[in-house]
């Protein structure tokens, strides 16, 4: 499903002017991470992508619908948000309850919650907790509770505000697996994240922003090559592409491979 975000403005108040005419297209099944520093706009604009905020300037499109004229209950069915903090959006008894809360609540029949609680549960690892209390969890299983919450919602479009906070390295490598099965299955897979790494290993395209305005915006090749944009939204490149370039290395190594890749090529292999 695509969003469509034209010449979007928001501010607080008068002296916090949160977003200053972003316009953005995201197509369906887009892998897209957004950085940049603390304030730069980041949770703002997401949250206009589901409702929970309404542009006051511009227009915001999921698919058909324009924001404005749905309400944050009727958004859930398209855009699932995944806040920073689990903690502000678990609420039930035990977590299969919780993951059941959504689909649920979209009207999905006793037979398909079940399997899409189970599929949820196992995505995120946890199904061997669907009788705990979410808080009875330690921080990082309530993150992934919080994720399996919108996973079992099947939204066509998926947000996640800083998912690795708090995760090892198992964690974070299932999140990356998430994202790439939730993009094989056409789902859109938003992430804001100050995991620089992450976001090069697991998406395609990277959206850089700084005081509210959107300043890079193409694929991470491109937009991690760019050091007076990254330096102006207080963004270090990935560890691996600052080790090319300290190298001298050709191009702008993001994985592994590419890194071996041009270190071979340094030397004249083949």
């Amino acid at each position: 499903m695509q969003l469509s975000l034209q010449d979007i403005h928001f501010a607080y108040a008068p002296d916090a002017v949160a977003l200053r005419g972003i316009t953005l297209r995201i197509a369906p099944g887009e892998q897209v991470a957004i950085i940049g520093a603390n304030g730069a706009g980041k949770t703002t604009l997401i949250k206009q992508m589901n409702g929970l905020l309404k542009p006051q300037q511009g227009q915001v499109l999921v698919g058909d619908w324009d924001t404005r004229r749905y309400t944050v209950a009727q958004m859930a069915r398209r855009v699932g948000l995944v806040f920073q903090n689990p903690d502000d959006q678990l609420f039930k008894q035990t977590v299969a309850d919780e993951v059941a809360f959504g689909p649920r609540n979209l009207g999905f029949d006793a037979a398909h919650t079940a399997r899409a609680v189970t599929a949820a549960l196992e995505a995120v690892g946890l199904p061997d907790v669907a009788n705990a209390h979410p808080y009875d969890l330690p921080s990082s299983q309530r993150k992934l509770v919080a994720l399996a919450t919108i996973l079992a919602m099947e939204t066509p479009v998926v947000i996640m505000d800083e998912p690795t906070i708090g995760q090892d390295g198992r964690g974070v490598q299932r999140l990356g697996e998430i994202v790439a099965s939730l993009s094989e299955n056409g789902r859109t897979v938003i992430a804001i994240s100050h995991d620089i790494d992450f976001c090069a290993d697991h998406f395609t395209r990277i959206v850089v922003m700084a005081q509210g305005k959107i300043i890079a915006d193409g694929t991470a090749e491109i937009v991690f090559s760019q050091a007076e944009i990254l330096a102006q939204a207080s963004v270090t490149a990935p560890q691996i592409a600052r080790l090319g370039a300290a190298l001298g290395l050709p191009g702008v190594p993001l994985h592994v491979e590419s890194f071996i890749a041009a270190l071979r090529a340094k030397k004249g292999e083949t």
